[in-house]
């Protein structure tokens, strides 16, 4: 508890008033996925995107996983503050910053507001490597024993690139609440041209298999491009239920695209359709020592499923506990990975669903 007044004294905040002001604010998720727009011209608004700038890092961004109306990790804000280590892109960080500090300003004007917005901006841009990739944290975190850290690769993991990439698109295409801001024409056009480098790199990560581009790995090498792992459990791989949905969808908001866009998404989408899991579900069950398990099991007619990783190699599915090593059932890894990991989904069916409506409104 003194460590945590300590620190709250540091950021210019005192413990009372931290929980008074918590009790009042709507939690941050709710706030992102369900309040209306004029909430934003709100007190309560007003009083979060004071927070947001507040701890907006020197470099412009903001640190992940923080409930910015609600209980803040300031013992985190402190360290990465501290560290050296950068801000990132990460579980939707800064991004989803920079979106409600757009909503704020479209509803009050505040100049505070949209210098912050553009210096987070500002730092998504200057993120982005020559080769169009971005990494998941910038600046970079420090080698460890020379070698560079997994947050350094170019990352499609949880969508992160989706999200920047998006942001630029949207602002270019004028759209609220980004367009309230009026961003002058120079950074537009930076931001075309980033956005242009963004979808460039992803046609190029796109891994071949036979010689037919299929889909991609969560990371890619940011120098070769080639697929590379992260985390332990997280190996080097075709993915199926998760990232590879969310750049088709990038794709295919693309309103002229090119050849190479065309078919880089028929491809994807032709990859999906032939590693679709058919008469299968998750189950969600009490194991023998009472407590929430799952499984995967036979069941016909079901939905089609689809594993989150596939093997480079054999394009089988697998799972992966965090020694490492590859197994063909969940059942194989250890409870705790087996369940507090995403392994089986059904969100490519959302892009097989759109796809005829895409290509008929290409005219194909």
């Amino acid at each position: 508890m003194k460590v945590f007044y300590i620190l709250a004294l540091f950021l210019g905040l005192g413990t009372s008033a931290l929980a008074q002001n918590a009790a009042k604010l709507p939690d941050w998720r709710d706030i992102k996925r369900t309040l209306p727009p004029e909430w934003y011209g709100s007190e309560q608004a007003a009083s979060i995107a004071d927070t947001l700038i507040k701890y907006q890092m020197t470099c412009g961004g903001w640190i992940k996983n923080q409930n910015w109306s609600g209980k803040i990790k300031y013992d985190e804000i402190y360290n990465a503050q501290h560290s050296g280590f950068g801000a990132t892109i990460d579980n939707g960080a800064t991004v989803s910053e920079l979106k409600f500090l757009a909503q704020v300003y479209a509803c009050t004007k505040r100049s505070e507001v949209k210098e912050a917005f553009m210096k987070g901006l500002n730092y998504l841009m200057a993120m982005q490597y020559a080769n169009g990739g971005f990494p998941q944290v910038y600046p970079a975190q420090p080698k460890s024993n020379g070698k560079a850290h997994y947050s350094a690769h170019i990352t499609y993991n949880d969508n992160a690139i989706y999200h920047v990439l998006r942001l630029f698109k949207n602002i270019c295409d004028d759209k609220e609440p980004y367009k309230s801001l009026e961003i002058d024409r120079k950074t537009k056009d930076k931001l075309k041209k980033q956005f242009d480098k963004g979808i460039a790199c992803i046609l190029k990560c796109q891994i071949k298999v036979d010689g037919k581009p299929s889909v991609w790995c969560q990371q890619h090498d940011e120098k070769t491009l080639a697929p590379i792992g992260a985390r332990s459990y997280e190996l080097a791989s075709l993915t199926g239920a998760g990232e590879t949905v969310y750049i088709i969808r990038l794709l295919m908001s693309i309103k002229k695209p090119s050849k190479e866009v065309i078919y880089s998404i028929e491809c994807a989408i032709d990859w999906l359709k032939s590693h679709a899991i058919k008469d299968a579900e998750v189950e969600y069950f009490k194991n023998s020592d009472g407590m929430n398990d799952c499984r995967l099991k036979t069941a016909k007619g079901a939905p089609l499923l689809w594993a989150r990783f596939y093997d480079l190699e054999t394009g089988q599915p697998y799972v992966c506990d965090r020694d490492g090593v590859k197994k063909n059932d969940l059942s194989e890894i250890g409870y705790e990975r087996r369940n507090g990991y995403r392994w089986y989904g059904r969100s490519p069916q959302m892009v097989l669903d759109n796809y005829d409506k895409w290509k008929k409104e290409l005219g194909k």
